[in-house]
């Protein structure tokens, strides 16, 4: 297989601002150095550490705030065939950070491509997660239902996390605990973790390389441009009922 062509876009939604380490950054080079084995461009942002204002719309300071980063990133976005949204867990959630990327997808989400379809319709989406307590597949959950509300498109397997035991202890990739050298890195012999991680970053180039390959999808059916203007379909006409 020959993925050299797509580009991959990792947002960590870690709540630690650089350069404190990212449990869930570690987390995503171990999917990142597969895309250095196929050849794969990828960029990595850390949301924390941008200005993005909270909102719903495309650009913000349009709203009352003085600054906002997100139309930069969203040209990162929108260059990249294939999203990955990483988080912590916090009580059982993503973090505050993954929840306002996500509103701020759902803020370009009505806009719409060359072929009359929504914006993200081509893109592939997924998600990895990295926490102490529960909630890994639930925050999966959260985050790949609202890539494909928004248009993404998402394949088997598009998740991938690590979690650790209940209440306080290392987390994912840390090298001590309470004085004592961890060899190897808690986590890094997880093959559960391991098998997840490189099926997800297959899956999600396997999907991306067949929707660059065939230009999209086709917008037979699903162009919001044609529906309104009803030139391809009219529910006054008999043959539609």
């Amino acid at each position: 297989m020959n993925f050299s062509n797509l580009t991959v876009l990792y947002i960590n939604c870690t709540l630690k601002k650089s350069p404190n380490v990212s449990h869930t950054e570690t987390l995503m080079k171990v999917s990142q150095d597969i895309l250095k084995k196929e050849n794969v461009a990828f960029e990595s942002i850390r949301f924390i550490d941008k200005d993005v204002a909270s909102g719903v719309y495309p650009d913000m300071t349009e709203h009352g705030w003085e600054k906002d980063d997100w139309p930069e990133i969203y040209k990162k976005v929108m260059n990249a065939d294939v999203l990955i949204i990483g988080t912590p867990i916090w009580l059982g959630e993503k973090s505050s950070e993954a929840q306002k990327l996500i509103e701020r997808l759902y803020a370009m989400s009505g806009l719409t491509n060359s072929k009359g379809q929504y914006i993200f319709y081509g893109k592939v989406g997924g998600s990895m997660i990295t926490g102490n307590e529960d909630g890994v597949k639930h925050c999966a959950m959260g985050i790949l239902y609202a890539l494909q509300h928004v248009g993404y498109s998402i394949p088997p397997q598009a998740d991938s996390g690590w979690i650790g035991e209940v209440g306080p202890g290392p987390s994912y990739g840390d090298t001590k605990w309470k004085g004592e050298k961890l060899n190897p890195p808690k986590g890094f012999n997880s093959g559960f973790t391991n098998r997840n991680t490189t099926f997800m970053t297959y899956n999600l180039l396997h999907l991306a390389k067949m929707l660059k390959d065939n230009n999209g999808y086709n917008n037979y059916g699903n162009s919001r441009e044609d529906w309104d203007s009803g030139t391809h379909w009219s529910f006054e006409n008999p043959e539609y009922r």
